[in-house]
């Protein structure tokens, strides 16, 4: 069980995700604006939190950076109905480890919230290196050789995993439990695709690091020495 912060205006929204949380297992608080999130998260030691983006008197954006201010390093998701790319960055560059576009399934964020649980409680490393390639998992940014390397927040969970299991390869059901923190709720073809993604913008960052398949097992992580 986790002790759960939810900010969220909308009261039937609010219910719904304290509702779904609690069964779950986990000890929800539920708050309506971001002075309340705030006043909450210095009064109690959260485990993770879920924040609305669209807040009265703070946005999401706000509460989430004022908690990192104050030195509060619990995951955060984001939770809005805004999926414009430039929103989704602004959230990440505001401290956010996760971002869940409205409407969305409860079991989508449970599953969220239980892998980033499950990695804090890992101590994942907060850097996370393969060839050139290197990922600081506090500010969520990709590099190559120095130069910014563009990843959603999937595909840089996706390749911080193949990296650190690098030289084993990963399955399908491994990246999905790690990354979407479920193996049930998801079509596993979503790793194919997502390591697409991430193979075309290695490729295209000149990067000495390639995703391997590896038949009738999953990705593996190579780096090709010159």
């Amino acid at each position: 069980m986790a002790k759960i912060l939810v900010v969220e205006d909308d009261p039937e929204m609010g219910t719904l995700v304290e509702r779904g949380l609690t069964d779950e297992g986990h000890d929800v608080t539920l708050v309506r604006d971001g002075n309340a999130a705030l006043g909450q998260a210095l009064g109690e030691d959260f485990d993770a939190a879920a924040i609305d983006v669209m807040l009265p008197e703070m946005s999401g954006f706000e509460v989430c950076r004022r908690l990192r201010e104050l030195g509060k390093d619990l995951p955060v998701v984001l939770v809005t109905a805004r999926d414009a790319v430039d929103d989704r960055v602004f959230g990440l560059d505001s401290g956010a480890d996760d971002y869940l576009t409205k409407p969305f399934a409860i079991a989508e964020l449970n599953a969220r919230l239980r892998a980033h649980l499950r990695r804090r409680a890992a101590g994942t490393p907060t850097v996370a290196q393969a060839g050139t390639v290197r990922l600081d998992t506090v500010a969520v940014r990709a590099t190559v050789r120095g130069r910014d390397l563009p990843l959603s927040v999937k595909e840089f969970s996706l390749l911080r995993f193949l990296i650190q299991g690098s030289p084993e390869p990963r399955s399908r059901s491994a990246v999905l439990e790690e990354v979407w923190g479920s193996s049930e709720h998801f079509d596993p073809t979503i790793v194919d695709q997502y390591v697409s993604y991430v193979r075309k913008k290695l490729a295209a960052a000149d990067a000495d690091v390639a995703i391997r398949t590896v038949r009738g097992v999953g990705y593996a992580l190579d780096v090709h020495h010159p």
